[in-house]
């Protein structure tokens, strides 16, 4: 019988120690940090330039908002609550991310809103206009979105674009007694608010008690004005929300470069307290080495 004998191999230990990071791995996460910082870099610029042109048209498309909006102010216009059963929110969003929690913040208004209004006991239609807020919305309130227009963002809003979204509206089919259109008011270059416009549809207005102090209008002439309204609130919502996005944008950018640079600081520094360590472990070896010749 062959007797059972055990030996002991011993394998070398090869390779680095760990969490000891080499100067080619610093050296690699270094220019992919840089080239981050100038990516970040270029689309701070591109959004201050968009930004600087869409505050510029802002200023005229908010004459167009309070303008429609006076007819609903002055004469004090409010859906009847026996037959407020109806309520319609448009969202105003983009397309585009990388400017903070901009459409995040809006995604959480609608759905607060939402909860508000079906507890009492409401039918809550939602448009999304952007498909971030499409893709924020539709997982958790995909039984309530109605309609979602996508290609938002990518070119300055025009009044053209409000038509579309109009249009979509009214053939749609669907009659709603109230709604909101919820958007970002711009206010400064770092500061921005989530605000809401009421919309009414022609019945409501033509049903209003306080609608008596004017003239007798004709049925087609409150339904121009009321569709004329609409793209006008539709438009003053995409202006705002685009300006805000593009401060937004600048200034997510802004800080994604200062801390690119925090980090390219940080990475040199042990890069270069790496590079000293491994001077001076050849030195000494080739010291040793001269010294026991």
């Amino acid at each position: 019988m062959f007797a059972r004998t055990s030996t002991v191999v011993f394998s070398p230990q090869c390779g680095q120690v760990r969490n000891m990071t080499t100067l080619k791995d610093i050296t690699i996460r270094l220019k992919s940090i840089k080239n981050i910082q100038k990516i970040t870099k270029s689309m701070k610029m591109v959004a201050a330039a968009k930004y600087a042109r869409a505050e510029r048209q802002l200023k005229p498309a908010r004459v167009y908002g309070t303008g429609a909006l006076a007819l609903y102010e002055k004469a004090e216009i409010k859906a009847p609550e026996d037959k407020g059963g109806k309520h319609l929110i448009i969202g105003v969003s983009s397309d585009r991310g990388l400017c903070g929690a901009i459409h995040s913040g809006m995604a959480k208004t609608i759905k607060s809103e939402i909860a508000s209004l079906t507890s009492a006991g409401k039918e809550v239609m939602v448009i999304n206009v952007g498909d971030k807020l499409r893709g924020l919305l539709h997982k958790s309130h995909g039984q309530h979105i109605m309609l979602n227009c996508k290609e938002v963002g990518r070119k300055p809003p025009s009044f053209g674009d409000a038509s579309i979204i109009a249009t979509e509206l009214l053939n749609s089919g669907y009659e709603y007694d109230q709604g909101s259109v919820i958007f970002n008011k711009f206010r400064s270059v770092i500061s921005y608010k989530t605000e809401q416009k009421p919309v009414f549809s022609t019945d409501t207005v033509a049903s209003s008690e306080t609608m008596g102090i004017y003239d007798d209008i004709d049925a087609d002439v409150l339904r121009n004005y009321q569709e004329f309204a609409l793209v006008n609130i539709i438009y003053l919502a995409l202006k705002e929300s685009t300006t805000s996005e593009q401060s937004a944008r600048m200034t997510a950018m802004d800080s994604a470069s200062k801390n690119a640079s925090e980090m390219i600081d940080k990475l040199t520094l042990t890069f270069n307290r790496t590079r000293q360590a491994v001077i001076t472990k050849e030195l000494i070896e080739i010291i040793s080495g001269a010294a026991a010749l």
